[in-house]
């Protein structure tokens, strides 16, 4: 997910929980770095702490108090319990298995300090219509519903509506969810919603073969000529304003 975009989606807010002084925090799926960094600078006495299952491009200028290492999310932590102010985990629903999502919740709990806060942040993958004219001859949703058939027996796609139910189901207490529309194009008439349609426009593009290609072929047996037929038709949906395809975050 862009950086900038998510940025414009929630007013320029790194944090939502209210903490003033954070001395530790844990960033979950760092991705592109681009949250830690900006969090980082914004609290030079703090100590950030960014983890990612493979070992991204370095961004430009990290701060001497950010440090990214790899390490895989399905595997329990090994940080200290007690040890962060706050754990934020991003962008990590197509990358946690459907079985851990417990246990890593029970993992973010450990590491939070006493008083400390967990903010997650995930995108749902059932790309929806404004309108109603996204049907199951479009190819974009096709896209959405094989993609959730093919990992579903590993996956849990569906795991950022139950965020909530299974924080709470883990003991936590003042847990706030809040579900927003991401459009996927410019059709939103309002100048805000309409510039971030077009922020996601061409990164949720990409997404469709570079996430999906491996599945449907491995698991749903397409072919690649077969598969790359059905993204190129799926991001043409994607373009069609007249369809008003969103996705829930």
């Amino acid at each position: 997910m862009q950086h900038e975009a998510l940025q414009l989606v929630f007013d320029g807010r790194l944090i939502f929980p209210p903490i003033e002084n954070p001395q530790n925090i844990l960033d979950c799926g760092y991705g592109s770095g681009a949250w830690a960094v900006d969090v980082a600078e914004k609290y030079p006495d703090c100590q950030v702490v960014g983890v990612d299952i493979t070992p991204h491009m370095q961004p430009d200028g990290v701060p001497r108090n950010l440090w990214l290492q790899a390490d895989d999310l399905n595997d329990p932590f090994t940080f200290p319990s007690n040890e962060f102010d706050l754990v934020h985990s991003r962008g990590v629903v197509t990358g946690i298995n459907k079985d851990r999502w417990p246990s890593y919740i029970q993992d973010c709990v450990r590491v939070c300090k006493p008083g400390g806060w967990l903010q997650f942040v995930e995108p749902y993958h059932n790309i929806q219509s404004d309108n109603g004219t996204l049907t199951n001859d479009h190819a974009l949703r096709q896209v959405s519903t094989y993609f959730s058939h093919a990992i579903g027996d590993v996956k849990d796609i569906r795991a950022p509506m139950r965020l909530g139910e299974m924080m709470r189901n883990a003991g936590l207490v003042g847990v706030a969810t809040q579900m927003v529309q991401l459009p996927l194009n410019g059709w939103p008439t309002d100048p805000r919603n309409k510039q971030i349609g077009e922020m996601f426009n061409k990164p949720y593009k990409d997404a469709i073969a570079s996430h999906c290609q491996y599945p449907f072929i491995e698991y749903l047996g397409m072919d690649m000529t077969e598969a790359h037929i059905l993204f190129a038709r799926a991001r043409q949906d994607i373009d069609n304003p007249s369809l008003k395809p969103y996705i829930a975050l």
